[in-house]
């Protein structure tokens, strides 16, 4: 218990030192927001919080806290009507990053809904499964998202977040906040809860709620840890690439607002216009994923020089693994800045790499923050330092319960990741791939994220996907598809000689096929109807 306490008491003194805690000023009329209108009061909250300092920077211009707060409340206010008193409104959300993101989740958390965050690349029969199973009452969602919404229910409503041209019209966002009735939103009657929906690479994707309400003590801990690793400060300027349905993108998204940073926001990414938009405003952190800092030093270093280096404080990367090229390139261009997250869809973050662990150990996913226990298990018995087993993790944060009622393995109080990886002697995790993505061949364990990292140190390859696929002889074999930095590129043969020079022979994919572009979705991930059509094509 003392060791407890002493826990949560350095986790207040870390939180102090962000920024994090209100000025005693402004806790009056937190306190009376809060009382009055509960979760509703989100938006105003922060409003009161951060007032005229700068919240969201986006393609439609600029909003301060105070500016959002009200925004926010409106909204709830002018979407009140549309559901049963009493009843939990279900409501979706299909939007890329911009204020209506933001807008649509404080207002649909101020009405004590079930929010789904839902994958800007899903395919219209995803979209139509996922609301279908969800039932969902509301859809929200920007213009360009129109023609993939034909199969939905007639009866789920919908609205228009952004458009594609500046004309707002009566069943927009902007017209039901312009149209709202005025004065603070009441309390809700029902707790809101979060769901952040898995990638969907192979199917339908499952749902998982954050709500809280795994059984576990809630920890002061687990958000200090954060911090800790990745020190956020309350005059940040975040350019924010990875999309806000996503885990990572959503995590630095409140922790800035919580702080009263400002974030950029844009559509999409665009190395160049990213770019523009770090210049411009003079960012202090960047968030993206690995294929987003890949194609941001693509440019090179010339077209890199209107971003002010000396500024950058924090380049943060998650949602995939982050190679060891990768990371040195990063740093030979920036500095020691760069954090690497680890964390999955029902765990929230797991382990970070700060500066330091990166600059030991590149391929390193870091340690736990305080406040999250990390365990590698062989079986039934928890692994040595450096064997390979199956990771698992526990916090209050951890959600095992898919919203279709599946439920991912746990062992006690911890988590079955799906990843596999080691510790090594000091403490560091190493995340080796997939459990399921694993083969057997020539008596050996492979991972194809290990070929995949290799073939993206090779000068003349810009992007690769390896995968596991049927064999005749082997039961299983590895298939690389390949995108060239520069034609002609090196041939199959010349690819399977690079890895046959680094890995066993076990490692070498018999399959190597050229691409044009991989089409990696908002977080970086390769689909299998990507790969499907890929290999349709190959076939004919």
């Amino acid at each position: 218990m003392w060791s407890t306490l002493r826990e949560e008491w350095r986790a207040v003194q870390t939180l102090r030192s962000t920024g994090l805690f209100p000025p005693l000023r402004t806790l009056p009329a937190i306190v009376r927001e809060a009382l009055r209108s509960g979760t509703a009061a989100g938006g105003a909250i922060l409003g009161h919080l951060h007032g005229d300092r700068m919240a969201i920077v986006d393609p439609e211009g600029s909003l301060t806290y105070r500016e959002l707060g009200a925004l926010c409340s409106a909204a709830t206010m002018g979407l009140r009507d549309r559901f049963t008193p009493g009843a939990q409104p279900v409501i979706a959300m299909m939007t890329r990053n911009s204020r209506y993101t933001f807008i649509s989740m404080f207002a649909g958390m101020g009405l004590g809904a079930k929010v789904i965050a839902m994958n800007t690349d899903m395919s219209g029969k995803q979209i139509a499964e996922v609301c279908a199973r969800e039932k969902v009452q509301l859809l929200i969602h920007d213009e360009s998202f129109s023609e993939r919404l034909q199969s939905l229910d007639a009866g789920i409503s919908r609205i228009v977040a952004s458009r594609d041209s500046s004309k707002h019209r009566d069943d927009d966002m902007a017209a039901i906040i312009a149209q709202a009735p005025r004065g603070r939103p009441p309390r809700p009657s029902t707790l809101p809860a979060m769901v952040i929906l898995t990638s969907g690479s192979t199917g339908a994707p499952k749902g998982s709620s954050r709500n809280g309400g795994n059984g576990q003590r809630p920890s002061i801990a687990g958000g200090a840890g954060f911090f800790q690793k990745i020190p956020f400060r309350p005059d940040d300027v975040v350019l924010l690439a990875p999309p806000v349905y996503h885990g990572w993108g959503a995590i630095c998204a409140f922790s800035t607002l919580a702080l009263g940073g400002t974030l950029v926001l844009d559509a999409g990414f665009d190395a160049g216009r990213a770019v523009e938009l770090i210049a411009k405003h003079r960012c202090t952190a960047l968030i993206m994923v690995p294929t987003m800092l890949r194609r941001l030093l693509a440019l090179g270093h010339e077209a890199l020089t209107p971003i002010d280096h000396d500024a950058i404080r924090i380049i943060g990367s998650g949602g995939a693994r982050l190679e060891a090229p990768l990371v040195e390139a990063v740093r030979q261009e920036f500095g020691a800045v760069l954090h690497n997250l680890y964390g999955a869809t029902e765990a929230a973050f797991i382990s970070i790499a700060t500066p330091s662990d990166l600059i030991a150990d590149p391929d390193s996913a870091g340690s736990p923050p305080a406040g999250i226990t990390v365990k590698i298990f062989c079986g039934d018995t928890e692994a040595a330092v450096g064997e390979i087993g199956d990771i698992y993790v526990g916090s209050f944060m951890t959600s095992p319960n898919y919203t279709d009622g599946r439920t991912k393995e746990t062992r006690g109080n911890l988590l079955k990741t799906g990843d596999t990886g080691y510790f090594n002697e000091f403490g560091r995790l190493f995340v080796i791939g997939r459990s399921d993505g694993m083969i057997v061949s020539g008596g050996e364990n492979v991972f194809p994220e290990e070929v995949e990292g290799l073939l993206l140190a090779h000068p003349d390859i810009k992007d690769v996907k390896v995968v596991p696929v049927p064999d005749e002889d082997f039961g299983q074999r590895l298939k690389a598809y390949i995108v060239l930095s520069r034609e002609p590129g090196p041939s199959p043969e010349d690819i399977k000689a690079f890895v046959s020079h680094e890995l066993s022979r076990s490692r070498v994919p018999r399959d190597v096929v050229y691409v044009d572009d991989l089409r990696r979705t908002g977080t970086g991930k390769v689909t299998k109807a990507t790969l499907d059509e890929i290999d349709s094509k190959e076939s004919r």
